[in-house]
């Protein structure tokens, strides 16, 4: 199964046969419950044009998609907002400022090359609520589109700015102070894995006075390594961050949602500990509450406690997260993938954020990277994954094994995650990709990966795999 249909979007491999395979067929018949959809929202605007933002990473596929895309909201009557090559926070900005009735994020975040997706945005620019979701794909279901006539059809207005407005909006934020970055002579090492973070983040760093080296920031859709942030796939910038003497090194995903530092000795900082850090810095300066998912370090917990603040975990998934931190006036929060959630620039993932954040409290402070990152609680995380066939009953798997340990602490609000004194596991079927994922936390790594084999092998047992 390569056609993921979810709350949050499509997403798939290029290629293969029509509804197996994310397949031009099956990009239009998408964009147009989207559109569909829309149109049944703002339908008290009548007559009344309705807008659409869209941007794209660098996948090789982008391109194409984006075509199949704007013309189909085009046929619908709806008028295109183009940004071309970019983000997914910077869509997430261009729709409000832009006045926008929704916005479309061609990317499938940190999958491999031959994936792509569709992320659906509402007009606040933050992704749809599960009830949304479901009505777009059932509009899908019943193809219940009614594209408009010649005369009605809708335009492109291509703008290729909103990467520059963007990182004007990130300078501008109080706790972001570029003028103490310049003073500091920063040289930084960054890894855009050839998309959209290639350009955009060097571009932040020079603006801040920081001195860039870069590491495959050409936007050409060829990922010189697995995309997703982690250590196994990261050994060519821990060495290169050395060998430059450089401060740190950033790394971001294709769409520049997620974000992992490198220390200044070449070792992962962690993703986990990219949302502690800034949290941390934040929150010194403007106490409050914070936020993250169910398969985040309860180091974050810690650092919010620290500073007088309430942490609260949520169900696994941005919307999850946003709703959460509303209902709790949250000043910070996101994921422990190295999604950076801060509601004074908007609320979603966005590592431009994160990137000026972090420099700004390491301009304060007179430690190395590799020294503040040893000054927090040491947690060590496992993630693991379990490939599914569509004979597996999940459900199933999950219920036998929160059977099995219900005399622990038990939460099934995602999939379930059973915590131990010292140590937890969370065990959810993935929304982007066709597996189980176990996350396990400990206070050492051997811990945490014996934690993590128990529970793959029980799993593999359970399931009869």
């Amino acid at each position: 199964m390569t056609l993921i249909k979810s709350i949050s979007g499509i997403r798939g491999t290029i290629g293969g046969a029509v509804g197996d395979n994310l397949t031009p067929v099956d990009a239009v018949k998408f964009a147009s419950a989207y559109g569909s959809f829309l149109k049944i929202r703002h339908a008290s605007k009548g007559n009344e044009r309705l807008k659409v933002v869209i941007g794209r990473d660098a996948r090789i596929s982008g391109p194409m998609i984006h075509n199949l895309v704007m013309n189909t909201l085009i046929s619908l009557g709806i008028d295109v907002i183009d940004l071309g090559l970019s983000t997914t926070p910077t869509v997430e900005i261009a729709v409000p400022l832009e006045k926008a009735d929704g916005g479309i994020i061609l990317t499938a975040s940190h999958n491999p090359k031959q994936w792509n997706a569709l992320k659906l945005l509402n007009e606040k620019g933050e992704f749809l609520s599960g009830k949304e979701g479901e009505l777009i794909l059932e509009i899908a279901e019943n193809e219940a589109f009614d594209f408009s006539d010649v005369d009605s059809l809708g335009e492109v207005i291509e703008n290729n700015a909103y990467m520059d407005i963007h990182i004007d909006e990130v300078l501008e934020l109080p706790l972001v102070d570029a003028d103490l970055v310049k003073t500091k002579k920063f040289k930084v090492v960054v890894d855009g894995v050839n998309s959209s973070g290639g350009i955009i983040i060097p571009n932040l760093l020079e603006q801040m006075g920081v001195e860039v080296v870069k590491l495959y920031c050409e936007p050409n859709g060829h990922f010189p390594h697995n995309p997703e942030p982690l250590k196994e796939h990261l050994g060519d910038i821990c060495k290169l961050v050395v060998e430059e003497k450089a401060d740190f090194g950033i790394v971001v995903d294709p769409d520049v949602d997620r974000l992992a530092f490198i220390s200044n000795d070449g070792e992962m900082f962690g993703e986990e500990y990219t949302l502690v850090a800034v949290a941390d810095y934040v929150l010194s300066k403007t106490p409050g509450n914070t936020v993250s998912n169910m398969s985040s370090s309860r180091a974050l917990r810690d650092i919010t406690e620290k500073h007088g603040g309430t942490y609260q975990a949520s169900a696994v998934g941005e919307v999850n997260v946003v709703e959460l931190m509303k209902k709790t006036n949250a000043i910070i929060g996101g994921e422990g993938n190295g999604g950076i959630i801060y509601p004074s620039s908007h609320y979603g993932r966005d590592s431009m954020v994160g990137v000026a954040l972090f420099l700004t409290y390491l301009a304060n402070q007179d430690k190395t990277v590799a020294e503040i990152r040893a000054s927090y609680p040491q947690y060590y995380m496992s993630k693991n994954k379990i490939e599914l066939t569509p004979q597996i009953d999940v459900d199933n798997v999950l219920a036998t094994l929160t059977e099995k340990y219900k005399s622990e602490n038990i939460t099934t609000i995602d999939g379930v995650k059973i915590d131990f004194p010292t140590e937890w596991v969370h065990l959810r079927k993935s929304n982007t990709e066709p597996i189980i994922r176990i996350y396990t936390e400990a206070p050492t790594q051997t811990e945490a990966d014996v934690l993590a084999e128990r529970f793959v092998k029980e799993l593999k047992e359970i399931a009869g795999i």
